[in-house]
């Protein structure tokens, strides 16, 4: 059967012509989507680099190429191609990365994309979209490919375990929930497990605002200020490592904006993963709703 985001691209190739498809081999969700549009839709093999040099001269004349591949080799194997075909030029391609961090789950090290979302926004024309779940992932879809300039898209369309989602906005984050102890920042499949965690807080006595970033690049600057002023510690949850990712953006953020605060990120500290399935990757790390919860607590406890 097609999957929801396969035809949700069906739909806005059928409105838009310079729309293109391509795969560095990997077609696991847009299978049908080769059969629909034949004469726009390119696999170029393994060969990611080659996949992105190609865009770029589509995008060159015209087009709108959105491409898949895993999100490790799409990001890293890539990246000089990424930053100098796309970046410089500030071409309308989007890049789509599968299993990015523990999505990645039963894949080694060699495999894991928890790097992704630094090596990105560090182009200072990418955009980057970090859906939390399929209801957003489309949600933000349109708007994707309508952007000026590149967009990496984190890939993720697990079911969603949020609240009914708010208009999305890049550059936006979502607000959930309203606090004044501890703000949750999180973004991608780990706001499900965020969300369970800031529910848990709850029940402990605590006063818990929770931002769904959406995206890290543009990222909601006013978002993270607001919670450093009105909250009294800032938590960051993501499958990504620290440095690079959503801790280091929300200390760049309130460096620039001359704003202190309590920050514990909750995230990969210098290593890799153990492999497993999902569920057993999240509590073996210490990843799942309850464990986050525990280290919250236990956190906010020694600042008191």
């Amino acid at each position: 059967m097609a999957t929801a985001y396969e035809t949700k691209l069906k739909e806005l190739f059928d409105a838009n012509p310079s729309l293109i498809c391509m795969t560095a081999e990997n077609r696991a969700t847009i299978r049908e989507l080769a059969g629909w549009i034949p004469e726009r839709f390119i696999d170029t093999g393994i060969t990611e680099q080659t996949m992105v040099g190609a865009a770029a001269g589509l995008a060159l004349r015209g087009r709108r190429p959105i491409l898949h591949a895993l999100a490790a080799f799409l990001t890293m194997r890539s990246f000089e191609f990424i930053r100098t075909d796309l970046g410089i030029a500030s071409l309308p391609v989007t890049l789509v990365g599968f299993v990015p961090g523990f999505l990645s789950d039963g894949n080694g090290p060699t495999h894991q994309a928890i790097e992704d979302v630094s090596l990105m926004r560090g182009i200072p024309s990418m955009r980057v979209f970090c859906p939390a779940d399929e209801t957003e992932l489309l949600a933000g879809l349109e708007s994707t490919l309508s952007q000026d300039g590149p967009v990496y898209l984190r890939y993720n369309a697990r079911p969603r375990a949020l609240p009914a989602p708010k208009p999305f906005e890049y550059g936006k984050a979502e607000c959930l929930s309203e606090g004044t102890d501890v703000t949750v920042l999180t973004y991608g499949m780990m706001a499900t497990e965020a969300w369970e965690a800031t529910q848990l807080l709850k029940e402990e006595g605590l006063s818990v605002r929770f931002l769904n970033m959406r995206t890290l690049a543009p990222v909601d600057e006013a978002a993270i200020v607001s919670a450093s002023k009105e909250t009294k510690l800032l938590v960051t949850v993501e499958d990504h490592f620290v440095t690079g990712g959503l801790a280091s953006i929300c200390s760049e953020v309130m460096v620039r904006h001359q704003q202190m605060a309590p920050l514990y990120p909750i995230g990969l500290d210098g290593r890799w993963f153990r492999p497993g399935l999902l569920k057993e990757v999240l509590e073996y790390e210490g990843f799942t709703g309850p464990h986050l919860a525990r280290r919250i607590l236990n956190r906010w406890k020694e600042g008191q």
